[in-house]
């Protein structure tokens, strides 16, 4: 039994199983039970597996796995197309039913979310909420769920992830040296590859390596980042459940005053490609990418149109946030003077939960870019912001005025 303190809190973390896949499931009886993929491409060729359902996950099929080596391990995988908007009209439902059980629902991706339900425990026995929450979603919505219910955000996180599908685990502080601490470092959450090589360097190999390693020797090999792990390490994590994190910012967007007005369409694209790349830098350090983008144009007698597009593939890369604003601009403009041009990302979603259609080909090109991208942004944020830029770009003469920031 979970008992509770004037002090403890009771945080769940509600996490999806195979969510996609689940979700074509409950759309079609007839999947369930059988190995199915969600691929971005369905040439076999040349698809690039998405996600799968845990029959198929059995038999060794992974994320990212291209389809034609997907089958070979599972010959009678059913593969199938992503359907974006019936996953995101299922992530409503789903979040529409945690909130039923209390208003602090904190979505943080598609298909996981937070609940603080400290105030619900003298009506409510957590175990028994994880089961009901878990029995309607079944019943109601045909969708499995694991549930990690502990004292903070992390560890109701680390516990989720204990027991998949349909599990509920609770982890508590006491119990960190026997199930949290034996766990390999890269299995913590918020450690990737990178993370997972700095700690190794230093002779952390598990959870418990780095939970009894001193503050300030961590902090001294591993920054910031390392500190903050540290601490979770250790079972520590204030953060609060937020329901207004998810909504902070539905879009993101710049735009600027120009100091002459636009008369021709070869300064307008110099202008939206300056635009384009101060709206990749905002995405970036949002964590978010976008499937809509949205142009503003305001003319000199001050009236303002504005235009957008709505495309299936997350972006957040400058060159496509640019070829969209200029085929925008281009359409829509009249001839008459620009005296302002913006470009907003109007549907923003986190970028940990993003999947983006991509082929075999294209998405190893993809990850050579993100590498590219990374390297570029670190040496630009040293050296300054237009040091090092990609390709050749002919010189302009093109000066910004007033810069603003729709969030």
């Amino acid at each position: 039994m979970l008992k509770k303190n004037k002090t403890t809190r009771i945080i769940f973390h509600v996490d999806m199983n195979s969510f996609y896949a689940s979700v074509e499931c409950a759309r079609d009886p007839s999947l369930r039970g059988k190995p199915l993929a969600i691929a971005g491409n369905v040439e076999e060729r040349r698809g690039i597996v998405v996600t799968s359902s845990y029959e198929a996950r059995a038999k060794g099929v992974r994320t990212t796995m291209p389809v034609w080596e997907a089958k070979q391990k599972c010959p009678n995988l059913i593969v199938m197309p992503p359907s974006f908007e019936r996953y995101r009209t299922a992530s409503r439902k789903m979040f529409n039913l945690l909130s039923e059980y209390t208003d602090l629902v904190e979505p943080i991706s598609i298909d996981e979310g937070y609940m603080d339900i400290t105030e619900r425990f003298s009506e409510y026995s957590p175990i028994e909420m994880a089961k009901e929450i878990q029995h309607r979603l079944m019943e109601e919505q045909h969708l499995p769920c694991s549930i990690g219910i502990a004292p903070n955000k992390f560890l109701a996180k680390m516990a989720s992830d204990m027991k998949k599908p349909l599990g509920i685990t609770i982890l508590r502080k006491r119990e960190l040296p026997t199930k949290l601490w034996p766990l390999p470092i890269e299995e913590m959450h918020g450690v990737g590859k990178k993370t997972m090589e700095k700690f190794h360097e230093v002779n952390i190999y598990t959870i418990g390596d780095l939970a009894s390693k001193s503050q300030h020797e961590v902090k001294l090999h591993l920054g910031r980042n390392g500190e903050k792990l540290w601490n979770r390490a250790r079972g520590i994590d204030d953060r609060p459940v937020d329901p207004e994190a998810s909504s902070e910012f539905k879009s993101v967007g710049t735009s600027t005053t120009l100091p002459r007005d636009i008369l021709h369409s070869d300064n307008a694209a110099k202008v939206l490609r300056e635009l384009s790349e101060s709206l990749e830098q905002r995405l970036k350090r949002k964590k978010v990418v976008t499937t809509s983008i949205q142009i503003t144009i305001r003319y000199a007698n001050r009236k303002t149109i504005t235009r957008s597009h709505t495309f299936s593939n997350p972006i957040q890369q400058k060159e496509e946030i640019f070829d969209i604003a200029y085929h925008l601009f281009k359409e829509h403009w009249d001839d008459r003077p620009v005296r302002l041009l913006g470009i907003t990302a109007t549907q923003v979603i986190d970028k940990s939960s993003a999947t983006r259609q991509l082929d075999l080909f294209s998405y190893k090109e993809h990850t050579k870019d993100e590498q590219l991208f990374e390297t570029l942004d670190r040496l630009n944020r040293k050296y300054g912001n237009q040091s090092i830029r990609r390709g050749i770009e002919k010189k302009g003469d093109v000066s910004n005025g007033s810069e603003d920031e729709t969030e």
